[in-house]
Order: structure tokens, then sequence, then C-alpha cells
């Protein structure tokens, strides 16, 4: 075994890195640090201290994870594995490892990588970040515009505004609409240059709802995931995953979904869920059966999200277009 070789495991949460390191001579110890590049630097000074390459294993849930793997992935002397959930887990099972706390996932997570087989992680695609983070930014800007759109509403309807501040607020306004444009346009740009990216978008707006924004930002969202993701993960990664509340005979509250996770996929779901409900009959069909069975008008919009998150799945793992027959097929006459 390789003397200048240490093991790493990290569990990441949304502020730090829980990380559990050992050597090959056995020595281990624990430490913690931020989830930010400060921090991610300083771990990968502390696993290649006294020049020791590492392998370093994180898994693929985290929605903070991305930024630590490509940090590791560029560092001189260090390996990364991103795992699957699943196998983690039941790595853990097979040690018989009870509780379930960050420190003890780190744990886990160093033994997974001493001794499962390593593969190396591949980043995702230049263009994919890319187009995460125009995503993103696209959706930073289009929050700013809607708030100086309210803004400019309430001082066009107060006598006391001044001209000079309504013109202002209004110039911003457009100013914000320009920007948005074209960081869309540079989005559809990349989709365009890129196989991959086209046949995906072709399939997500195929679903009527949605439209060239909401569909730009979901790929950036999801392709950065790894391939090997279960639908299931992709829902509990943008907390869509129902959660219940049951304690004893006396406390049984309304299930609710987790929203732990990836927010930016939530809020892409909705609105193309509204539009889907009222524009695409089978979806149509399924929000309606869910408010005969005694859902609230929300919980049956956010199980359209989770649905519709299922049938982008699909789409992209088959390489089809949406088929309203799989999602919910039509009642008898309609």
């Amino acid at each position: 075994m390789n003397s200048k070789l240490s093991y790493a495991g990290v569990d990441v949460s949304a502020a730090t890195l829980d990380v559990r390191v050992r050597t090959a001579g056995g020595e281990t110890h624990t430490a913690q640090f931020g989830n930010n590049a400060a921090g991610h630097q300083q771990l990968i000074r502390s696993i290649t201290k006294k020049g020791r390459a590492a392998r370093v294993v994180l898994e693929a849930t985290g929605v903070y994870s991305l930024d630590l793997a490509l940090a590791l992935h560029a560092a001189q002397g260090v390996e990364v594995m991103v795992v699957n959930p699943r196998s983690a887990r039941r790595f853990a099972e097979a040690r018989l490892q009870r509780s379930s706390t960050d420190r003890t996932m780190a744990l886990t997570l160093c033994e997974f990588a001493a001794r499962m087989e390593f593969v190396p992680w591949t980043p995702p695609a230049p263009e994919i970040r890319e187009l995460r983070e125009i995503g993103r930014r696209i959706a930073t800007l289009t929050a700013e515009r809607t708030s100086e759109l309210n803004r400019l509403h309430a001082a066009r309807s107060s006598a006391e505004t001044a001209a000079v501040v309504v013109n202002d607020i209004a110039v911003n306004a457009r100013h914000l609409a320009r920007r948005i444009a074209a960081l869309e346009r540079r989005a559809l740009e990349l989709i365009a240059a890129h196989p991959q990216l086209q046949q995906a978008y072709r399939h997500i707006t195929s679903v009527k709802g949605f439209a060239a924004r909401s569909a730009l930002q979901l790929l950036g969202e999801l392709l950065v995931l790894p391939s090997d993701m279960l639908v299931r993960q992709w829902v509990a990664h943008s907390g869509l995953d129902v959660r219940h509340f049951d304690s004893g005979t006396s406390v049984h509250k309304q299930p609710r979904i987790s929203k732990h996770g990836n927010a930016h996929i939530r809020r892409i779901l909705y609105m193309p869920a509204l539009v889907a409900i009222q524009r695409e009959p089978h979806v149509r069909a399924f929000y309606d059966q869910l408010i005969a069975a005694g859902k609230e008008k929300l919980q049956a919009v956010v199980a359209v999200m989770r649905k519709l998150l299922h049938a982008v799945y699909g789409m992209l793992k088959t390489n089809t277009d949406f088929d309203g027959a799989r999602f919910r097929r039509l009642p008898e006459g309609a």
C-alpha cells in the first residue's frame, strides 16, 4: 500500500464540511471546514500535507457539493469520487453502522474510499456548468426586475413620487429586461452548439408548460447531477420528497414535502406545473383526480411538479418526447 496515500470522506452540508482522514499507516483524524472557496483550499492542504496523495469520497445528493468536487478535481495529487447515496448507505449497513450523523457519514465515506473500488469522478462538461450559472443568474435578475416593476406600479400610483424617480425605476426595469434577454440568447446559443443539450432541451419543451426560460434553467440544474442517480434521488435532491410526521398515537400531521436540497429546481418547476395544468389535458386529468380525492390545490400542484420531474427523467433517459398518456390516461369520453 502506498505510504504516501491518504483516504478522506467528506460529509457536505450548506455551511460546513465534516472530514474524516485515514493514512495508509492507519492514523486517523477528523476536521471541519467551511463550505466555501477558502474552506475547500484548507481541506485540500490538510489532506495533501507532507506530500501525500489523497483519495476523497463524497455523496452525490448534496446541492452544495459540486463546487467542492470541482475544487478537489482540479487539485494536484487529489482524486475525487462522487458516490451514489444508495451505495454509501448499503456500505454503512454492511459495516453494521446504526447511527447517522455528519461525523459518522464522513467516517463511512472515508472507509469507502479505502476499501472499495475507486472510480474517479468526471466533472460535468463546461457548457453544462455554464448553462447552470446562466440559469441561476437569469433567476436572480428576474426577481430583481419583478421587484422594480412592483416599485414602478407603486410609484406611478402615488402623486408624491418625483418624476425623476419614476423614470429611474422604469429605466432600470428595462435595463434588467435587456440583460435577461442577453443571457437567454447566450444560453440558447450554448444549447444549439451541443447536440446533447439540444436534444434534452427539445424533449423538455415538448411538455406544454415548459417555455424556453424554464427549460434551459431546469437543464442546467439537472445535467450536473451524476448520470446514475435514480428518479427518486432526483425528487429527494429537489426537496419534493414527502415527509410524514407521526409520533405515538396522538401526533399525525399532514405529510409535507421536505424542502431539503435544491430549491432552484422547485422554483423552476412551479410555473410550468401551473401552465401544464391549464394546457395539457393529461396533466389536468391528474390534477383533477387529486382534487377529487380531497387534496388542497397547492398539494395537487406540488404533486404535479413531482410527476413532471419524473416525466423529465424518463424523457432524458429514453431520449423521447413527452407522452401524456404515460403521465395520466384521460377518462373515457374526454
